[in-house]
């Protein structure tokens, strides 16, 4: 599955305590799988793709997921945010795809929700209303065409799977650009202990965000160093989403405020959220597993954390997104350039020459 070293592996000095695959499956329960779609032999070229999270993995009993999002940016997409926002939760899936395939991504993830919980929503004739977020993809891909079908969507969900997870090149990020280089997908994790319990959080991203100048990794300005085989100098032309997931109990206005730390986590590598980009951030829980409200009794009871407790989880937000989008950089590979832009291949970073500079320069600070 994976044949470049990661950041940690190359020695980059992330801090944090990670979980055992470094992504966000490091949560228990939560699926990740792909469906990527590349063809440059035909002059529409494909180069884009879907991501599926099954944040409860593949059970046959629909439960809520308590979330919370926020918008540092909101040109783009992301739905079913409307009742997340007064709600304070979503059931099924969450997907990710290029701005034109929202529609036929929603289509497929409302269709496989209604079949996976196919006796409650028989028997009580239940609504869906996924979570499906985009990036835009057409500088590499001709999105016009719109390649995606519904039964990509759907082998985006039947792939979905735990453990170690592709980046890079993948999915909704087949066909993405971040800071001019080739971008992706990318995921990180990080463990928090609270009294004798210890929780996880990860990350995933689909980075399709920034300017070469702006980028830096650990403080190093490595973007203003390295301004060869720029695909839009002028502008940012893209977006980010980021998915947050924790298996520690959270009400959804905590886990508002943790959506809203990813703006500081991407922040890290050197976006201040450009005026052209959708920077579209969720987060949810897994914990309190509970059965739909529609099939519930009256009086509720949750579980959460006191709010004094959630500096260690902003932090293991921030650094776990931060590392994320680097993940997602050093898997990708060079792929040729569609229409729009200065060059004609989109050339994936410099993995050494990078990870050289940083080292160099926390010895001069």
């Amino acid at each position: 599955m994976k044949t470049k070293l990661r950041a940690r592996e190359m020695g980059l000095p992330f801090s944090g305590k990670t979980g055992a695959n470094n992504n966000i499956t490091d949560v228990a329960g939560v699926q990740v799988g792909y469906k990527t779609l590349i063809d440059h032999e035909n002059s529409s070229q494909k180069q884009t793709g879907v991501t599926a999270i099954l944040p409860r993995g593949r059970s046959n009993t629909p439960q809520p997921v308590w979330a919370g999002m926020y918008a540092l940016n909101g040109n783009g997409e992301m739905t079913g945010t409307h009742w997340i926002q007064d709600g304070g939760y979503f059931t099924g899936p969450i997907m990710i795809t290029n701005s034109h395939a929202v529609g036929i991504t929603h289509h497929a993830a409302v269709k496989w929700t209604i079949n996976q919980y196919k006796e409650a929503w028989t028997e009580h004739h239940l609504w869906a209303m996924p979570v499906v977020a985009e990036t835009f993809d057409g500088i590499l891909n001709d999105i016009n065409a719109m390649h995606v079908t519904e039964q990509d969507a759907q082998d985006a969900l039947d792939d979905a799977q735990s453990g170690p997870i592709q980046e890079g090149n993948v999915g909704g990020g087949t066909g993405m650009i971040a800071y001019d280089y080739k971008g992706g997908t990318g995921s990180s994790s990080r463990l928090i202990k609270v009294d004798d319990r210890e929780y996880t959080v990860g990350a995933l991203v689909q980075a399709n965000h920034g300017v070469r100048k702006w980028f830096n990794v650990l403080g190093a300005p490595f973007g203003l160093h390295d301004n060869e085989n720029l695909i839009h100098p002028l502008h940012e032309q893209g977006s980010i989403i980021v998915v947050i997931a924790t298996d520690a109990p959270m009400l959804p206005h905590q886990l508002k405020r943790m959506a809203k730390r990813a703006a500081i986590g991407i922040g890290r590598n050197g976006s201040p959220g450009g005026n052209n980009s959708g920077d579209i951030f969720l987060a949810f829980s897994t914990a309190n597993s509970k059965n739909m409200p529609q099939l519930s009794e009256s009086h509720q009871t949750m579980d959460y954390l006191n709010d004094e407790e959630f500096d260690d989880f902003y932090l293991a937000v921030v650094e776990s997104i931060e590392e994320a989008v680097i993940n997602a950089m050093f898997a990708a590979d060079d792929v040729p350039v569609f229409k729009m832009a200065e060059s004609e291949v989109c050339r994936a970073i410099d993995t050494q020459k990078l990870c050289e500079f940083v080292s160099a320069s926390r010895v001069m600070s």
